[in-house]
């Protein structure tokens, strides 16, 4: 679901200085507040590829996500996150030079023995320094790149900060999982939605490097594609994402957004391990945090939780491989590789935002 990308991008235009009004108390990051000059997103719209690799002038918040489950040749556990986020100042066409309308910002992050290391660019749109483009598929900030051919089968991605990097292949056939309704992604249950899509079938190879210590590594990576306009209600707060790869070759996104005076809204999607999907809606799911960990700069955030399907005889523990794995970015939140454990075994990752951040 990738929600906190658009508390992300929107205090992003705050920094920014632009003429975008304060963001609603009501509503997580103003993630509420009115949109209605840009585009909206409308169930039944058919997702068309590969065009929607590429970027959508008109939505105000877009997002290129992959997270990388890895282990080395000595059975160690690693994880990394790659993200470009694009924002719209205004509506319609974003421009070019420095007139344009996009803002780009971008987070990586290495989770593995030795702890857990991110960091963060921005960029203006306009002026070549960051951007995506659709045939071949690029994706860049800076040296900061995702790239391959137009259908993203093959991808290679490469991104670095203090005191880490990564260089790794990405590649598979399958077909895309549209999420909700043919890639309708309701987020309130009172019309927010965003369009969403996945590639979580490729398998990985390359290489990780930590203080100078260069480590081949390989894997699973799960690619979300998102882009909306307005995406949460007001009284939403924050929310839990997972995407799990589960030992039986079946997928599992979920999430809550947690939800002022009410109940939170659960979703997801059951993917099979032949790459049949299957919509999952809040009666379906159970999901509870059964442990947290105090983070170093006080707060506590839940790193252990009880995941259950019924209809689909799962009922597993997710546990944090690194209960730091706390992204110190402009705008933090907590986001890391997790194990799976219970009726089944697996890997996957774990975001949360909305709670007490770093002081």
């Amino acid at each position: 679901m990738r929600l906190d990308r658009c508390a992300l991008l929107i205090g992003l235009l705050v920094m920014a200085g632009c003429d975008q009004p304060d963001p609603t108390p009501h509503s997580y990051a103003g993630l509420g507040q009115d949109a209605a000059a840009f585009a909206q997103v409308r169930r039944g719209v058919p997702l068309v590829f590969p065009q929607d690799h590429g970027a959508h002038d008109g939505y105000r918040i877009e997002w290129w996500y992959v997270t990388a489950n890895l282990h080395d040749e000595q059975g160690r556990d690693w994880g990394t996150q790659w993200t470009l986020f694009r924002s719209a100042l205004r509506p319609g066409e974003a421009g070019v030079g420095w007139g344009s309308a996009n803002l780009w910002m971008a987070h990586a992050a290495l989770t593995g023995p030795g702890g857990h290391q991110s960091s963060e660019r921005l960029a203006r749109g306009g002026i070549g320094q960051a951007g995506v483009e659709g045939a071949p598929f690029r994706a860049w900030i800076d040296d900061w790149s995702l790239a391959g051919d137009a259908q993203i089968h093959r991808l290679r991605m490469r991104a670095n900060g203090a005191g880490f990097s990564y260089d790794l292949n990405l590649s598979s056939q399958r077909p895309l999982v549209l999420h909700g309704d043919q890639g309708y992604s309701e987020k309130s249950g009172h019309g927010q939605a965003s369009y969403y899509y996945s590639q979580p079938f490729y398998r990985v190879s390359g290489v990780v490097e930590r203080d100078g210590k260069r480590v081949q590594v390989s894997g699973n990576a799960w690619l979300d594609r998102e882009w909306s306009s307005q995406p949460l209600a007001a009284g939403q707060s924050g929310w839990d994402w997972f995407s799990l790869h589960l030992d039986s070759g079946a997928k599992l996104m979920l999430f809550q957004v947690r939800q002022e005076g009410a109940g939170p809204y659960r979703a997801g999607t059951w993917i099979s391990a032949d790459g049949a999907s299957e919509a999952l809606h809040g009666e379906q799911i159970q999901l509870s945090a059964l442990a947290s960990t105090r983070q170093r700069e006080g707060q506590s955030v839940p790193t252990r939780w009880r995941v259950q399907v019924p209809g689909k005889q799962l009922d597993v523990e997710v546990q944090a491989l690194e209960p730091q794995a706390w992204m110190h970015t402009r705008f933090p939140y907590w986001e890391g590789p997790v194990k799976v454990q219970g009726s089944t075994g697996g890997r996957g990752y774990l975001e949360m935002t909305g709670y007490a951040a770093p002081r």
